[in-house]
């Protein structure tokens, strides 16, 4: 389950990377917000597999808002993921990110206190940019507590997780190429990671609810390489095909079972959901 609320911020940060004329690595920082307001709320439920039964595991909501920051204007972002029922016993996860950006979505500071299977984590970084280039400060406190510090200073833009997404959903993917692979990478717990994603195409999705949505959406897979070298799916996610560019599910593939994410609501949107295809 904590890999799973890692993917539901990665499955919106393709969208910069993927387009021709963006570049994580080599962008201007600043970028036009045209995807997301003060007040918007995503909620979603999260669902486990166990031999052939679905149970309810939890839910996790992520809410954007106004706010200040030393002084200047900011939207802050907050995520909070919790396990519940049966699950807490067998797996309890208790986590809260947050990300604070400048009004054109440049990061200014994160951090994540998690609580997971027991094992108290906090990870911290704050952002100072120079000469055009992004000055970070890492502090990590491992479940041990254990203390790290780290410095590092890159030409261009550095992302955590959280600002990574925010970012990424102003970006309009519109040369998408089925089966395209796009490297990334992203800081977290004092460490940088280069993952792969692919484009799987554009699918529709139905909740199944009292009310079903049926949605466009863009496809992505989350691989990853065992030790053999062998490359796997880890996850499938659907983002709607519109300028909000919102995940609506989320197909986890563990060695113990299967995981799923899926929207509930979606409150404060900032644009129209051209992305529904039909509603009841």
């Amino acid at each position: 389950m904590k890999k799973c609320m890692l993917i539901l911020l990665l499955c919106a940060a393709q969208l910069s990377i993927l387009n021709p004329q963006f570049s994580i690595l080599k962008a201007q920082c600043p970028v036009q917000n045209t995807a997301f307001q003060d007040g918007e709320r995503l909620d979603y439920k999260l669902f486990f597999n166990w031999k052939f039964i679905w149970k309810t595991a939890g839910s996790a909501t992520l809410t954007t808002r106004k706010s200040t920051y030393q002084g200047r204007s900011v939207y802050q972002s907050d995520l909070i993921t919790r396990t519940s029922g049966r699950i807490d016993r067998w797996f309890c996860m208790r986590d809260t990110l947050r990300a604070i950006v400048s009004d054109d979505i440049v990061p200014l500071y994160y951090h994540k206190a998690s609580n997971e299977g027991g094992k108290n984590r906090f990870n911290r970084i704050t952002y100072n940019y120079q000469g055009g280039k992004t000055q970070t400060h890492q502090f990590y406190r491992s479940p041990k507590g254990n203390i790290t510090e780290v410095d590092n200073q890159v030409v261009g833009c550095a992302y955590d997780m959280l600002s990574m997404m925010l970012h990424a959903r102003s970006y309009n993917p519109n040369q998408f190429a089925v089966g395209q692979r796009i490297p990334f990478q992203y800081v977290d717990n004092a460490n940088l990671k280069t993952e792969t994603l692919i484009y799987r195409g554009i699918r529709q999705f139905t909740t199944e609810d009292e009310h079903p949505i049926t949605y466009r959406c863009l496809v992505f897979s989350y691989v990853e390489k065992n030790e053999k070298g062998k490359e796997k799916d880890v996850v499938t996610f659907y983002i709607t095909d519109d300028l909000n560019h919102i995940p609506v599910r989320l197909d986890l593939f563990l060695r113990f079972g299967i995981a799923k994410a899926y929207l509930q609501k979606a409150t404060g949107l900032r644009n129209a959901q051209t992305s529904i295809v039909k509603q009841k």
